[in-house]
């Protein structure tokens, strides 16, 4: 890995930090977040192997993203209001503990309507988790912002990486192990960050409920969390539908999300900043909207080898859109950044819980290709909004400095 990926300027001191040189308690948050987000794509390479082991069709199945996010989505209002309220050491705690019961429930299910049951009480823990998460890294981290988020960065990418294959490695002997295993995961991180982690400041202000959907108001957030919208539901399409097309083993399909988290992660960290910095954050996200438009029609018309090839490709225009609808999100309007990401987020997860239900659904309806072009649509009408509001983000997108938080704390939701 070049150097650049373990050093760099912090914005506020000026002076080189190292990603290396954290505290326990960073390490203990950064460790944890790792297996949060990978309970994201844990089911992945099993899903062929719930429906199975549960009788259910794929649409039933791929409501166990849906509940997952659509929790997630509605719990962004909330996050901000119990940080603010509790702390950021006792939230992680309370997200902590709600994943290890109900991954553990998971993984006791008898039928397919307790499993999606339980991964909505799941997506509730890991929303109260993560979206707290890099603010308590930044505020407890050595060195500066600059580290502590990109720490934070290659923690989202290595646990969207080594979700599936996790869940491949132990989905291959039961679908329920992957459950046991994340559970187990998270319990030791419950203790790590119990023993290493001491209280953080809480913020001088109290947010409430309303405060990220008043948020919204502003024309530019508005802008951005309907094109990410769109965005989403074509991001969850290839994360929810694709392992039902390529219908492998659970080895064979953790390899290819696998392969495709890296990328997430490469182009998310080192690609996306320098491109930026080169073209435009604008031109880069329109871009890269287009093209992952053409990479899910070919998926969806291609043969057995293309679909694997634009799956794990998808990874890469997947982890720069995320770059930069984060840092379009956290600057584009004057609201508090935690205020205005809690109201991106609820946005945009909306349509991460409807693409893994409506894509079988389409399909049902149609054949197996159509999904596919409907995801394409939905990019290309990302891209579309960005271009037609263009002037309410342009300015901020030819100011953006390639940082994902500032001294504040910042509540991000992975992808």
């Amino acid at each position: 890995m070049p150097s650049e990926a373990v050093t760099g300027e912090d914005p506020f001191n000026q002076e080189p930090v190292s990603i290396l040189r954290q505290p326990k308690a960073v390490w203990a948050t950064a460790g944890a977040s790792v297996v949060a987000f990978m309970g994201i794509g844990l089911v992945d390479p099993i899903l062929p192997s719930i429906a199975k082991g549960l009788d259910a069709t794929p649409s039933q199945v791929s409501l166990l993203f849906t509940s997952y996010f659509l929790i997630t989505a509605v719990a962004m209002l909330v996050t901000g209001f119990v940080s603010s309220r509790i702390g950021g050491r006792k939230t992680l705690l309370a997200g902590l503990a709600l994943v290890v019961v109900f991954a553990a429930l998971s993984g006791t299910s008898s039928s397919v309507g307790e499993l999606v049951g339980f991964r909505a009480g799941w997506g509730l823990g890991n929303a109260l988790f993560v979206s707290t998460a890099l603010a308590v890294i930044v505020g407890a981290a050595a060195g500066g912002s600059s580290a502590a988020i990109l720490l934070y960065e290659s923690a989202l990418g290595l646990g969207m990486a080594c979700g599936p294959l996790l869940g491949a490695l132990l989905g291959d002997a039961s679908w329920r192990y992957p459950f046991f295993g994340t559970a187990a995961l998270m319990a030791i991180g419950f203790v790590c960050i119990t023993a290493f982690l001491k209280e953080q400041p809480r913020p001088a202000r109290k947010t409430s409920l309303l405060d990220p959907v008043k948020a919204l108001g502003h024309g530019g957030l508005a802008s951005v969390a309907a094109s990410a919208f769109f965005y989403n539901y074509a991001f969850f399409t290839i994360l929810a539908f694709t392992p039902f097309v390529l219908d492998m083993t659970p080895y064979k399909s953790g390899a290819v999300f696998f392969a495709w988290g890296l990328l997430l992660a490469v182009f998310s960290v080192l690609v996306a900043p320098r491109l930026q910095q080169r073209f435009g954050s604008l031109k880069v996200l329109g871009a890269s909207l287009v093209l992952l438009a053409a990479d899910l029609v070919v998926l969806g018309y291609g043969s057995h080898t293309t679909a694997i090839v634009c799956t794990i490709v998808s990874g890469a225009l997947i982890g720069m859109n995320n770059t930069v609808y984060t840092e379009l999100a956290l600057g584009v309007s004057d609201a508090p950044r935690p205020v205005a990401s809690a109201g991106y987020n609820f946005v945009r997860w909306f349509a991460a819980a409807a693409a893994p239900y409506l894509a079988p659904k389409v399909e049902e309806w149609s054949n197996i290709h159509i999904p596919f072009v409907v995801a394409a649509g939905a990019s290309v009408t990302g891209a579309i909004v960005v271009w037609v509001r263009r002037s309410a983000l342009t300015h901020e997108a030819e100011e953006l400095e390639p940082k994902h938080a500032t001294e504040d704390g910042v509540t991000v939701f992975a992808g």
